[in-house]
């Protein structure tokens, strides 16, 4: 029987169940037809039915099918030319996934056909294969876009008051003992009681989810037994990964996705999604064709002047040109998409850089895609979030991205780690660093929280890592140590690796929380890697981007030392959440404020004076103190009421030997109490500052707060 198909519409693009049936709308500028192929439910690789879209609207092919419904499997077929030297590579042997795709089922078969030209062959990528791939691609599934949300409502936590928490969604969860294990290593994993208690007793207001657009494992590491863990090797930018789906019916992840997401908001907590438009899977003019590349290959990459090669900013072989008006449109269509029907927060833009590039590669602030975010009704109100580098000429941008995105700050990371490892010629920018960089934000009349501050990310050592390894142990990722960084800014304490050694375990310990306590008494808004509040390893791996195994994922079997390191993050969240001096939205001044006590921001030298110009040039200073004026702060709260909070005394010793200060004097009728002291977790919160000079352990962080005599 054929099918009856009618002309439909070109929009929205994608295939749309709109209860009656479906429409499909695919864009292509090179090809001359477009069909659709249907799928056996019972047998994905058998296809079963195959039309032709009949109509074309502004590049658009598009087709209505009455009677279709959700949980049809299908896949596209895209004829037009087949010229790698103009950049052109549709090739209808090769089955694509729609690049609007709400779900997939399957995996990439590297074993299958599913490249566009004959390998092994001289100038192959030239000469298109007329092999079948339809057996080794994933299939497209129709879903249904209805889901009851309820009384779901955004939390909208202000960036002044965001802490973010990044995760991986399977290694968060598999290893959790209240976790069901069935639901160990999913969205519903995530969503578990268990995994919502943690987030809210430790006092994160995002979770920032490492990439769960639909990827494709790389080849070359399926050889190794290996697999792509982290999942930046984007396929599809609308369907969530398969591999985190409890449930295997096709299209179910999507009810999945969103239940989750239901679950964390009631908990009060945004989910940000780590997001991968910057290259795809489909790697350079060698790479398989599987979706973009064959349906109009010319507009969604960047292209030297010899179009068959691809220009690459990424380092992963080929770079979406977001320049370009369709590409860009498939982007923010993706964004609305994720915000708009599965209720997500915002976003963290990996590689951004690519992002902001037009005409010949170059970036800028002004790239039409930052100006189309900016305008949209939707997303300029989500939180957007820059990875503000990539590897292509003038790459490292930070600092220089548009309101209202927030960045990575690299700089913030470098200083922190090298301060308190003891290096020298650094006190003027950690002076900087803690105050939210005012030096890259500032000038650009930009606010402390454009500065998103870490010590770690997912990429590079844990926490527990940094302090306790002096360089990378890859050896498992099967390239003999070769990938990851070399330059980590680590410093192991006296040994390389575990030890037995109490004092070296003392220091490290020390170290972790002088390095937690400098993140959440920054200005900016902080980011907490998963598991490094719980001294989670890797064994030195610093690039455990393929290693989806117990070295990557948290453990939750917690000793003493541990579960104190918990206790003391969990703290020391609260108190920032608690001081309005930590939340601050506009920069220092170094004056005092309305009739303040005290000056906003003051720093002093353990003597107890205040430093001048000179001593910010001094290259052997590692001992300094800084006070936070809390009736000093000039921004108003949400009722125009004068905010307040307490005075906070922040000491400083990155030396390795004890270091004696001068406490300068509260304001009259105050008395300073410790709140926190890394050096002795016994003294605080609100114990008395001792008589006189304080000595400040080697390598060690204290806080006192102000509060009133009597």
């Amino acid at each position: 029987m054929t099918r009856e198909v009618w002309p439909g519409n070109p929009y929205p693009r994608g295939a749309t169940f709109d209860g009656a049936g479906v429409n499909f709308a695919v864009f292509s500028q090179v090809a001359t037809r477009i069909e659709v192929c249907l799928f056996d439910p019972q047998d994905s690789s058998r296809e079963i039915e195959r039309f032709e879209l009949p109509a074309t609207t502004d590049c658009v092919f598009h087709g209505y099918v009455p009677g279709m419904e959700p949980g049809t499997l299908y896949g596209l077929r895209v004829h037009g030319p087949y010229e790698p030297q103009h950049g052109h590579r549709c090739n209808p042997y090769k089955l694509l996934v729609d690049p609007y795709a709400k779900a997939l089922v399957g995996e990439v078969d590297w074993s299958q056909p599913v490249f566009g030209y004959p390998l092994g062959h001289e100038q192959q990528d030239l000469m298109r294969d007329e092999r079948d791939s339809a057996p080794g691609m994933p299939k497209c599934v129709v879903v249904s876009d209805f889901f009851d949300w309820g009384n779901d409502r955004a939390p909208n936590v202000p960036w002044r008051k965001t802490v973010i928490y990044e995760a991986h969604v399977k290694g968060l969860t598999m290893r959790h003992p209240k976790v069901p294990e069935h639901l160990r290593g999913t969205y519903a994993g995530l969503a578990h009681p268990a995994i919502i208690e943690h987030l809210t007793k430790l006092g994160v207001t995002a979770i920032e989810l490492l990439p769960v657009h639909e990827y494709a494992d790389d080849s070359f590491l399926g050889e190794k037994g290996l697999s792509n863990y982290w999942g930046y090797n984007t396929l599809c930018f609308f369907a969530p990964e398969q591999k985190y789906a409890s449930r295997k019916t096709p299209g179910a992840i999507v009810n999945e996705f969103k239940s989750m997401v239901k679950a964390l908001h009631a908990a009060g907590i945004e989910v940000l999604l780590d997001v991968v438009y910057n290259h795809t899977c489909e790697g350079n003019h060698l790479g398989p064709t599987l979706s973009l590349k064959g349906i109009d290959n010319a507009t969604y990459y960047w292209h030297m002047p010899e179009a068959r090669y691809d220009l690459d900013f990424t380092g992963c072989g080929n770079s979406i040109n977001a320049s370009n008006p369709a590409a860009a449109r498939l982007i923010v269509d993706s964004l609305r998409y994720w915000v708009q029907e599965m209720h997500v927060d915002g976003f963290r833009f990996d590689l951004a850089t690519v992002l902001g590039r037009q005409n010949k590669g170059e970036f800028s602030p002004n790239a039409a895609i930052f100006q189309i975010l900016n305008q949209d009704p939707v997303l300029s109100r989500v939180k957007l979030i820059a990875e503000p580098w990539d590897v292509g000429m003038g790459g490292y941008q930070v600092g220089n991205f548009p309101a209202p995105w927030r960045e990575w700050n690299g700089k913030y990371r470098d200083a922190m780690r090298r301060y308190w490892k003891g290096d020298e010629n650094l006190v003027a920018e950690v002076g900087h660093r803690f105050t939210g960089s005012s030096d890259m934000f500032q000038g650009a009349k930009r606010r402390p929280q454009a500065s998103i501050n870490f010590i770690t990310a997912h990429d590079g050592f844990t926490l527990h890592d940094l302090v306790t390894y002096g360089h990378k142990h890859n050896e498992a990722n099967g390239e003999h140590n070769r990938d990851g960084a070399d330059d980590n800014q680590a410093w192991n304490c006296g040994a390389e690796g575990e030890t037995d050694d109490a004092a070296i375990i003392s220091l490290r310990e020390r170290q972790k929380r002088n390095l937690l306590a400098s993140l959440f008494l920054s200005q900016g808004v902080p980011m907490l890697v998963a598991g490094d509040e719980m001294g989670r390893t890797q064994g030195g791996n610093n690039n455990a981007y393929c290693q989806d195994n117990e070295l990557s994922w948290v453990d939750w079997n917690l000793d003493e030392r541990r579960q104190s390191l918990l206790d003391f993050t969990s703290r020391l969240i609260q108190f920032r959440h608690r001081q309005p001096v930590l939340q601050r939205r506009r920069f220092f001044q170094g004056e005092h404020i309305w009739d303040s006590e005290h000056k906003d921001l003051t720093w002093f030298k353990p003597d107890g004076r205040e430093m001048d110009s000179e001593d910010w040039q001094k290259p052997f200073v590692r001992s300094l103190a800084f006070l936070l004026g809390g009736d000093a702060i000039p921004s108003a709260d949400e009722r125009g009421q004068r905010i307040i909070g307490d005075a906070l005394l922040v000491l400083l010793n990155a030396h390795h030997e004890p270091v004696r200060y001068t406490v300068p004097p509260p304001a009259e009728g105050s008395r300073w109490t410790i709140e926190l002291y890394t050096a002795d977790d016994t003294l605080g919160p609100d114990a008395p500052v001792p008589e006189g000079p304080f000595e400040l352990t080697g390598r060690s962080f204290a806080v006192f707060r102000q509060v009133t005599s009597g």
